[in-house]
């Protein structure tokens, strides 16, 4: 699965299936400025830090596009990107990508305008399709991790869709599918936003892989009963310290894997690591919109006036995975050592 994320010659935009509606429709969203491509990510019809990251490299592109004949172009566009940049503030990758631009910009500061937005599309598009290919490098280190006739849990969307195709925590279970392994698949739901319902479950299913769908809170009664036997999940942001930011809930269920001995393991790409912030405590917890508590749908669930709380991620402990999976290899504690390592080998 790699066509939900698009770049469009013809309409000069980035196309994006709009997740929002899915499972029930496939809808696409056209990016053509800097406003839309913030709103696509605000709004979740983009979402998955890896996806965030390569949205970010086209957005950069189309705010170079949204600049032509203004006097000062540089200082517009530098204006665009910070807007950019600051859309999201979990996500590392939407940084990443952002400042990644830049650079290849201010290394070529001789650059015309024109120039710079050809080069700009064309490093969007190499990003592009370097995601995919790590996605699928993760997918073959971490194959190891899950064993025939394994039954393996996951908590929110890290699959082909928060990617820019084949997935993080899902590139481990397509892995393990690539190399003949039968295995199964518990999707938690993820409230309030249902990525595991709606996106976990709408990709593996596409996929033939077998997939059941669990209430967050079932998470424990699973667990005692012997049902799961590995927990393979994304990140938004992975500290120096090996500590994992993931869609709120992750904490949780890592904890209860750890009372019951099972494996818990985190899948992202290195862009995904933050070297810069010591420790997961350190990370912005994006505060979204109390209407993904409040409704389903167009249905209120909850009396008016009540406030609600729904900060979207949260901090899972290194002490609590036992290893992480990357484009480089599996990486084990102690991880200021493994991380530094992947870094100077990649």
């Amino acid at each position: 699965m790699t066509e939900h994320i698009q770049f469009s010659d013809a309409k000069d935009a980035l196309v994006l299936l709009d997740q929002r509606y899915l499972p029930q429709r496939e809808d696409w969203f056209d990016c053509t400025n800097t406003e839309q491509t913030i709103y696509a990510l605000q709004t979740m019809v983009v979402r998955g830090a890896p996806a965030i990251g390569v949205t970010a490299a086209y957005g950069c592109y189309l705010a170079a596009r949204e600049t032509k004949g203004e006097g000062d172009w540089q200082a517009a566009l530098n204006d665009l990107l910070d807007k950019l940049a600051d859309a999201r503030p979990t996500a590392v990758n939407l940084a990443w990508a952002v400042k990644l631009m830049r650079g290849l910009w201010q290394d070529n500061s001789s650059w015309s305008y024109d120039e710079l937005c050809a080069n700009w599309l064309e490093k969007a598009k190499e990003l592009h399709t370097e995601d995919i290919e790590c996605c699928e490098a993760i997918g073959r280190h971490g194959h190891v991790v899950i064993q025939e006739g394994d039954t393996v849990m996951t908590h929110c969307n890290a699959g082909a869709l928060a990617t820019a195709g084949y997935g993080t925590a899902l590139g481990v279970i397509r892995g393990a599918v690539d190399h003949g392994k039968k295995i199964q698949v518990i999707a938690n739901e993820t409230r309030p936003f249902l990525q595991g319902a709606r996106l976990t479950a709408y990709e593996l299913h596409k996929d033939g892989i077998p997939v059941t769908v669990a209430c967050d809170n079932a998470c424990a009664l699973l667990m005692k009963k012997g049902m799961v036997d590995k927990v393979v999940v994304g990140a938004d942001r992975i500290t120096a310290n090996g500590d994992a930011v993931n869609k709120i809930g992750t904490y949780g269920v890592a904890l209860l894997a750890k009372e019951h001995g099972v494996p818990f393991y985190v899948a992202a790409p290195l862009s995904t690591i933050d070297r810069d912030t010591p420790t997961g405590d350190d990370v912005p917890i994006e505060d979204r919109t109390p209407l993904e508590v409040t409704h389903v749908g167009d249905t209120q669930i909850t009396p008016d006036g009540v406030p609600v709380y729904n900060f979207a991620f949260d901090p899972t402990p290194n002490r609590l995975i036992a290893g992480i999976v990357t484009e480089v290899g599996i990486l084990t504690a102690p991880y200021e050592e493994s991380i530094r390592k992947a870094f100077l080998e990649k």
